[in-house]
């Protein structure tokens, strides 16, 4: 079930002082298993002193490209990041598992929307993906992009994001906010409810937008989000992107009982007490169950699985709709047992 597969880095391209940008060679035989849509992540996993490191990097090549590429941001005691900017290089090799993740756009030709994205930091990502598929694959619709950054020096991607302007003047708009230095042709400050309300409000007064797309910290996503929401926008419109989180979550039914749990994996079902205390996820990992997994956080949707027996709470969840968790689904990192058996389906999602 965690179908990796071993891609060769082809390309390493330094983007910013802290950033680079990785390029896989997808062999013929894999280039379906990679095929990809506008906003999704890639899990790679490498080992460091024997010990399996899992992360998750989203695409930031579009799929028009026909290149797979993943943009990693060096952070503080990062493992794999300060990895990747530091000592990987052309020819090495990485185990990577085909892409996934809901925060998607699937362009149709014949569409005119108006888009709009609010990116910080590293959160651009997956937004350029986003945007290089709209401006090529929509060509009557429009994107707004709100993009905060410490300094311009520290922009990924600062560069195609200008070409892009160059070449879309009257369909692209980007609008970049420094909170350390000042720049011609940007504001001071951070992405807050003011730089939402003066886009909304003010430049773009008069533009219906049809949905919005918000990656960066949690707390610029929840700011920006409440803000949308104040000015009228339908929450189903307003679309974000996790890559961390402080919120540990909480259970409100008791969990301290015991269940019988069968797990099903690629067609095979394991059976098996657990305590309730744990997750779904954490127990089948100790079984050695090879159940798909990658952030642990419940901010990715890799762990996904079905419930179709039983009940099961989950911690936190920042990724399914209510609709989807009407139907079953959960996710097994933040999932604990509530009845006496559970099954849990990983084929079935």
């Amino acid at each position: 079930m965690s179908d990796f597969h071993t891609l060769t880095v082809s390309k390493i391209d330094k983007n910013t002082p802290n950033s680079v940008i990785i390029s896989f060679a997808v062999p013929g035989n894999l280039m379906r298993d990679f095929a990809f849509k506008a906003g999704q992540y890639l899990t790679i996993k490498h080992s460091f002193n024997g010990e399996e490191v899992r992360r998750a990097y989203s695409i930031c090549s579009a799929p028009h490209d026909r290149v797979l590429q993943v943009g990693v941001k060096k952070v503080e005691d990062g493992l794999f990041s300060v990895y990747a900017n530091e000592t990987l290089k052309e020819g090495d090799t990485l185990e990577v598992m085909p892409p996934q993740g809901k925060f998607i756009v699937i362009p149709e030709k014949n569409t005119a929307k108006n888009y709009a994205a609010f990116a910080a930091g590293s959160g651009i990502t997956p937004i350029i993906s986003i945007i290089e598929s709209v401006m090529e694959d929509e060509p009557d619709s429009k994107f707004l992009l709100v993009y905060g950054n410490q300094t311009k020096e520290n922009a990924m991607f600062y560069d195609a994001i200008m070409k892009l302007k160059q070449n879309n003047p009257q369909r692209f708009f980007p609008n970049f906010i420094y909170s350390r230095s000042r720049e011609e042709d940007s504001r001071f400050g951070r992405i807050d409810r003011s730089i939402v309300n003066y886009y909304l409000k003010n430049e773009f007064e008069y533009t219906r937008f049809d949905a919005f797309y918000l990656c960066g910290p949690e707390p610029m996503i929840d700011e920006v989000s409440s803000t949308l929401k104040e000015n009228g926008i339908n929450e189903k419109a307003i679309h974000f992107e996790l890559f961390k989180t402080s919120e540990e979550g909480m259970l409100v039914e008791s969990h301290d009982g015991f269940t019988q749990v069968s797990i099903i994996i690629d067609d095979e079902t394991t059976t098996f007490q657990m305590s309730q205390e744990k997750s779904v996820l954490d127990v089948a990992l100790e079984k050695k169950l090879d159940a798909p997994f990658s952030c642990q956080g419940g901010i990715c949707s890799t762990c996904i699985a079905r419930v179709t027996e039983g009940k099961a709470e989950m911690r936190k969840n920042q990724i399914l709709t209510d609709g989807e968790i009407a139907e079953g689904l959960i996710l097994t990192c933040q999932a604990h047992p509530t009845t006496a058996t559970l099954t849990v389906d990983y084929d079935d999602v």
